[in-house]
């Protein structure tokens, strides 16, 4: 038997998993600021070989954590969004109208304010995404620390506003980092993905067919210059979810649920320990506002906050959605600040918009500062939401 609420169950999930990416971030913080600290970005850049020849692919270690590993979690953001939208928060219209119109504000407005702040510079617009991600382990987590404190509404909302968030940012990278487009991989990833189209009509629900035939769409779409983790997305959506309505486990919910501990658990803490380090040396309060990481951070910050809670407000105020069932104006700010915390995804897109070293100290300090503001000041607003109402 399924989980009667899987939204639930992600919830409860997400929570546990921003603690451990919080302690990850930590320890490469911390790693980057200490005597190991060369070992830690030596370590990052060195070269790992995998295959057998003449099929070899030589990448660095972290290439191979950007590539290969989050392509796992891709996988899973596709199943979540496929489940959300046939049987869970986005499945009816009405329902998902709020959280989709609050999405699209939440990545309208931080881009507008990276941009405004970045104007003329035509290497550092390349960014302009960078704050317009929503982190789900982070923000969920955050939230968890209310606990009853919160409407279960409030918490549904969220989930499915960084959802939607996230499928914005697989477009953005599908479509505006993607560079050098090989043809013929593109063509051999289509066929692979028509097979598994073809195998899901069929009724198929042996799961290692679509294991096997999504790893040959991987290593195309790797080859073709469209970045390797769309390639994840793209297969979940082939994945079938049939039964799950009548109340038995789809191979959809299977793959979810034994994916899940190892992305939170494990995939994502790597992705956090390799890609939060910093070093801080020689950095002073000036660097924080210069415009690459000032664009970030005033755009995770304010852009998500007027973004999210205004858009929402239109929505409600003209009919097209309903207010979260108990939740107060003063809780939708809070909420709205909260999706602020960018991390995973910030970096992640900021990895691909920087690929060089030039801008990463930049990166990091607007994607840190930016998301930890968020965190503070949202919880705060939360905290004293629910005091009110007590």
């Amino acid at each position: 038997m399924t989980d009667p609420n899987p939204t639930t169950e992600g919830l409860s999930r997400e929570a546990r998993a921003g603690l451990v990416l919080v302690a990850a971030a930590l320890c490469a913080l911390i790693i980057a600021n200490s005597p190991f600290a060369p070992a830690y970005f030596d370590g990052l850049e060195s070269k790992l070989a995998l295959g057998i020849a003449p099929f070899v692919l030589s990448k660095t270690v972290l290439h191979w954590i950007n590539d290969g590993l989050m392509v796992v979690f891709f996988f899973l953001v596709g199943l979540e969004i496929k489940r959300e939208v046939k049987i869970g928060a986005l499945s009816n219209r009405k329902s998902a109208a709020l959280p989709a119109i609050a999405a699209l504000g939440g990545m309208i407005v931080p881009a507008l304010i990276y941009a405004a702040i970045n104007w003329g510079d035509a290497a550092a617009m390349r960014g302009w995404a960078i704050p317009a991600a929503t982190d789900i382990a982070f923000a969920v987590g955050v939230l968890a620390l209310l606990g009853s404190r919160i409407p279960a509404s409030l918490k549904v909302f969220l989930l499915a506003l960084a959802i939607i968030d996230d499928l914005g940012a697989i477009l953005i990278i599908a479509v505006f980092y993607s560079a050098d487009l090989s043809l013929i991989s593109l063509v051999l990833a289509a066929a692979g993905l028509a097979v598994l189209a073809a195998l899901n009509m069929r009724g198929v629900t042996r799961i290692s067919p679509y294991v096997l035939i999504g790893f040959f769409v991987w290593l195309c779409v790797l080859k073709s210059g469209v970045h390797a983790t769309i390639a994840g997305v793209a297969v979940a959506l082939t994945v079938p979810i049939a039964g799950a309505a009548q109340g038995r486990e789809s191979p959809l919910e299977k793959l979810e649920h034994g994916l899940a501990p190892w992305v939170s658990f494990a995939i994502l803490p790597i992705f956090a320990f390799a890609n939060a380090g910093v070093s801080l040396t020689g950095i002073s309060a000036a660097d924080l506002v210069t415009p690459i990481p000032l664009g970030i951070a005033l755009g995770l910050f304010f852009g998500k906050m007027i973004g999210i809670f205004c858009f929402s407000e239109a929505a409600i105020r003209s009919g097209l959605a309903h207010k979260p069932a108990g939740s107060t104006a003063l809780q939708m700010l809070g909420i709205s600040v909260l999706g602020g915390i960018g991390f995973t995804m910030s970096l992640f897109i900021g990895t691909l918009a920087f690929p060089d070293l030039v801008h990463a100290t930049d990166l990091r300090l607007g994607v840190l500062s930016g998301s930890l503001l968020s965190a503070i000041v949202g919880y705060a607003i939360l905290a004293r939401a629910a005091k009110e109402r007590r």
